[in-house]
């Protein structure tokens, strides 16, 4: 079951509450003029009830639609990253857009689910999903704009990577995990704390860029041994940190990132990086 507020749950509930598309419309048909209808719709917010939190999480999520109507667009997209903390490897952005008509059971904050179920979940995301995309910053993205612009990067670009079966799509509203959002977006959006744990679509796109690094950081261990990348994703663990001791950083290490940036000061060096190879590097 999702482990989610009852407000959220509530969402959950609202949002499959939008009218199902007739058996003989096609589905890109009925999302074209439920698109039409919602650009017609006032963006004003819904009031607040009251002033607790999980009023403050329905004004968040709903818009009124003119007669005091609450709910969700239907192309409302869940925005979540994963790797902005470890000392290698890109950050990877995902974006969902979820299918009210195919719920998906199981959907939580990725970090609470084991790896077998994560793996489980990401191609059934992928499957019942209206449209998924992913978006990564490069490790020198990362050292030039620093982790917190170089997430940025990553949630755009996973935007900008939103398809479903016929093409590609773009939201009409987006909610972004955390309490910071990307400059740089094609709708209106909103952040929501723990949103990973509280909304389906940011659930499902916490799980889609987790399962998605991991196995990037499994490919580089192939490359670099070494380092134990499979194991740890890149993050500061005491074997990974033993390495780094023992055989000084890769390519793959964020030169920004400490011990990395001290262990580099001190030996005046630095392992030479084409960035152009780099198959993760978008314009």
């Amino acid at each position: 079951t999702h482990c989610i507020s009852s407000a959220a749950s509530d969402v959950y509930k609202r949002q499959a509450d939008i009218p199902a598309r007739p058996s003989k419309m096609r589905r890109s048909d009925f999302m074209d003029s439920h698109s039409r209808h919602l650009r017609t719709m006032p963006r004003r917010r819904a009031p607040l009830a009251s002033a607790s939190p999980e009023a403050a999480l329905r004004d968040n999520l709903f818009f009124c639609d003119g007669e005091g109507e609450a709910h969700l667009p239907l192309l409302t997209a869940g925005v979540d990253e994963a790797g902005r903390g470890p000392l290698a490897g890109p950050v990877c952005a995902a974006a969902v857009i979820l299918d009210p008509e195919n719920p998906i059971e199981g959907l939580a904050d990725s970090k609470k689910l084991s790896a077998k179920k994560r793996e489980a979940l990401a191609p059934i995301i992928r499957e019942r999903a209206l449209a998924w995309g992913i978006g990564w910053a490069t490790v020198e993205e990362i050292d030039r704009v620093n982790i917190l612009n170089a997430t940025y990067l990553a949630m755009e670009r996973a935007v900008a990577a939103l398809k479903s079966r016929s093409g590609s799509v773009t939201p009409e509203y987006i909610l972004i995990d955390g309490n910071r959002r990307p400059p740089h977006l094609p709708c209106m959006s909103d952040t929501i704390v723990k949103g990973d744990d509280k909304v389906p679509a940011i659930s499902a796109a916490s799980i889609l860029a987790k399962t998605a690094r991991d196995h990037w950081m499994a490919e580089l261990d192939q490359k670099w041994p070494a380092y134990g990348f499979a194991k740890h994703a890149g993050y500061g663990t005491a074997q990974h940190i033993d390495a780094l001791k023992r055989l000084g950083p890769c390519p793959e290490h964020r030169t920004t990132f400490e011990p990395i940036k001290s262990m580099l000061s001190e030996k005046k060096t630095r392992h030479p990086f084409d960035a152009a190879a780099n198959p993760l590097s978008q314009a």
